[in-house]
């Protein structure tokens, strides 16, 4: 037998870390067995599903590293992969189960429905169909249809006994048919449900193996009952913990971001965050090791996803539920920032968008990515610390006021430090020159350099902090540098 994965997310919105997560276990899985890994669209809800929105999520994929033996944007032996262009297969195996008595056909209207869910909340009773159009006749359906009154196509559940199945990452699980829901299976629409939908694939594409999140452990009793109603072998399922935010309850945008292209717009490195997705999968991936191996993006994350598939083990799965802990994932950041070289630095904000002013040379950018990836955990850290090599900071007087100093004391020690650092000429004007000029103007003035070592900073750059200065002046040159501490002296005048 062959194993077959499949992630199959519905293009309703922006691409969700979720789905990433899901589909890096069916990837791994799929590889570490020889297998092949399927995408399937889930867009029967015509209401909110958008091309646009399948584009995201097939590029987010892409952007991880992920990717996949059969789906919408390569085809594959068991197209269509798009459930939209799967209809009429729906409605055939719908008819079948009517005909056959597996499900039935409800004319409740939507305020019968909510009258009865209001019912139900007041007698605190879990919402469920009453099963109100479960006895109708041939001829009261009949007259019902030619009426013009609108049905949907419902799942007969057994009224007692449970169910029972294993799970691959949680064993025996047992459910009671009493508190399974008589599922919607087509709409009034003419649409499936995801339920019937999901099944009716995942048999036509020959899944082997269904690992998706725990959230649809309580659907799985109907999945199954649709599998004996068809008379197919069902596929094994395994359900994977939720990612949780640090308070343990289920990441959501409501407390932390969720989609994949806010982290890319954002700057975190794609391999970095595809990284930090297979230390929630198998903490044995959070090896310092893997951080920078590879020349290139692609030839990163393909390393990555090797590694993670030569070593993968649903045992090593905590049911526990992974902590997306955003501290931790831009950490982890700039610790990938940081294994680059310069050029490959500079490569990272190239394939970002990152668009350099005009007044930074090209010989220069070296220059400035070493000394910058030192002091940034994100590729959006990068544009607000090398401003000021651009444009000149717009000081105010009380920009200088830092600290406890009397306005004549930093007056004194920007004055000296302009007199120190004219001799500096050519190649003598670079950062370890620049660095003794400056401790010596501090001298100078009566300091040492760590007390007015701000204010030269923000001299040079407007801000308290910044690049190491004595490398932003060496990049900004002898000329700039001198007119941004003349500048600054004339606000203390």
């Amino acid at each position: 037998m062959t194993v077959r994965t499949r992630v199959a997310p519905s293009p309703t919105g922006d691409p969700h870390v979720g789905t990433a997560y899901v589909a890096l276990v069916n990837s791994c899985f799929a590889k570490k067995q020889g297998g092949c890994f399927v995408l399937r669209v889930e867009d029967t809800d015509r209401a909110r599903s958008t091309r646009e929105s399948e584009e995201a999520i097939l590029e987010s994929l892409h952007w991880l590293g992920l990717a996949w033996d059969e789906g919408p944007d390569i085809g594959g032996p068991h197209g269509p992969y798009r459930q939209s262009e799967r209809s009429a297969s729906y409605r055939e195996h719908a008819a079948q189960l009517l005909a056959e008595g597996h499900a039935f056909k409800c004319f409740c209207t939507p305020e019968r429905l909510e009258e009865m869910r209001v019912a139900q909340r007041a007698a605190h009773q879990p919402p469920h169909y009453d099963g109100h159009c479960l006895h109708l006749t041939p001829r009261e359906i009949a007259e019902k249809e030619a009426a013009g009154i609108p049905s949907v196509v419902r799942l007969k559940v057994p009224s007692e006994g449970s169910c029972i199945f294993d799970d691959l990452l949680r064993g025996r699980i047992e459910i009671e048919w009493k508190t399974v829901d008589m599922q919607v299976l087509m709409k009034s629409d003419g649409f499936p449900t995801y339920h019937l939908a999901n099944v009716v694939d995942d048999h036509a594409m020959e899944i082997t193996h269904v690992i998706r999140g725990e959230e649809w452990i309580s659907s799985t009793p109907k999945h199954l009952l649709l599998y004996r109603s068809f008379g197919w072998t069902p596929p094994a399922f395994c359900h994977l913990p939720l990612l949780r935010n640090p308070d343990r309850s289920k990441l959501s945008k409501r407390k932390n971001p969720t989609s994949i292209l806010y982290y890319r717009k954002q700057g975190y490195p794609a391999e970095a965050l595809l990284h930090f997705l297979g230390t929630l999968i198998d903490a044995r991936n959070d090896d310092q090791g893997l951080i920078g191996r590879g020349s290139s993006t692609r030839e990163r994350t393909a390393l990555l996803l090797e590694h993670f598939g030569e070593q993968f083990e649903l045992t090593h799965i905590s049911v526990g539920g992974p902590v997306f802990d955003i501290p931790k994932l831009r950490w982890l950041c700039g610790q990938w920032i940081r294994r680059q070289t310069p050029a490959q630095f500079l490569q990272l904000l190239h394939e970002w968008g990152y668009e350099w002013p005009r007044a930074i040379a090209p010989e220069k950018r070296e220059h400035v990515a070493r000394v910058a990836m030192e002091r940034i955990e994100l590729l959006s850290d990068f544009a607000p610390l090398v401003e000021f090599l651009a444009e000149p900071p717009d000081l105010a007087r009380q920009d200088m006021a830092l600290q406890n100093l009397p306005e004549e004391d930093v007056r004194g020690a920007l004055e000296s430090a302009i007199e120190n650092l004219i001799p500096l000429v050519g190649d003598s004007w670079n950062q370890a020159a620049i660095g003794e000029a400056l401790k010596k103007s501090a001298g100078d003035a009566g300091f040492k350099l760590k007390d007015v070592v701000r204010f030269f900073y923000v001299a040079v750059t407007g801000k308290p902090t910044s690049l190491p200065l004595f490398d932003g002046m060496e990049i900004l040159g002898k000329e700039e540098s001198l007119r941004r501490f003349e500048l600054a002296v004339e606000k203390l005048h």
